[in-house]
């Protein structure tokens, strides 16, 4: 028994050591998927800034257009720089040997990263970066140290400022949140009505109660 307490220690050990060496202050990701106008314009910023490297392989411009109310045509013509088809999903150019050739490692899939991660975590890295001559592209991150991507939204961030940068990363953190579960904000507007519905149901359940039984002594 002493034995199995000690290997369990020495298991556990590594993984508080690790925990507690990569506590980050996270910035509050201001998300809202109601927000079409929103979920638009982060659409935009992930097609001209993240989709030369980054794929969304699990999205498919039509089911984007048609969440976003954004007409098939306008996505072909505007936002659909990687295919001719509006039911093929959203995949970059890239390949995984040229990734690897450029950057050391293939640039990963983001469809799924905001779930991983957390939204808060997104939007913290993208407004992390910050100069660092040490690295092989002149950045680091605060939230992932040593990163090997370019801070490719800088010239963004110079020309608008912080505000508006952080505004624009607030959109594009909102795109990838909705990426990561298209059906959250039809999910979240059903869960409301099924607590209406369990809350009338259950009051109603009450009153029935209380009245079938007040002659019953």
């Amino acid at each position: 028994m002493k034995r199995v307490i000690v290997l369990l220690a020495s298991l556990l050990v590594p993984l508080f050591a690790f925990a507690s060496g990569a506590e980050v202050k996270l910035d509050k990701a201001p998300i809202n998927v109601n927000d079409k106008l929103s979920l638009q314009r982060g659409t935009q910023l992930f097609v001209n800034n993240c989709l030369g490297c980054h794929s969304a392989k699990y999205l498919r411009y039509e089911r984007v257009a048609t969440d976003l109310g954004i007409p098939n045509d306008i996505m072909l013509a505007n936002l659909a720089f990687t295919s001719d088809k509006i039911g093929d999903p959203m995949v970059s150019a890239m390949t995984k040997a040229q990734g690897k050739q450029w950057f050391g490692n293939p640039p990963p899939d983001l469809s799924l990263i905001a779930r991983v991660r957390g939204a808060d975590w997104v939007y913290s890295y993208l407004t992390g970066f910050y100069p660092d001559p040490k690295r092989p592209y002149g950045v680091n991150n605060h939230v992932f140290k040593d990163v090997g991507m370019p801070h490719v939204l800088s010239h963004m961030e110079k020309s608008l400022g912080e505000k508006e940068f952080k505004s624009k990363m607030a959109d594009l953190t909102n795109f990838l949140v909705y990426a990561a579960e298209p059906i959250r904000a039809t999910r979240e507007h059903l869960g409301v009505k099924v607590l209406v519905f369990i809350l009338l149901f259950g009051a109603v359940c009450y009153f029935l109660n209380k009245e079938y039984w007040k002659d019953v002594h």
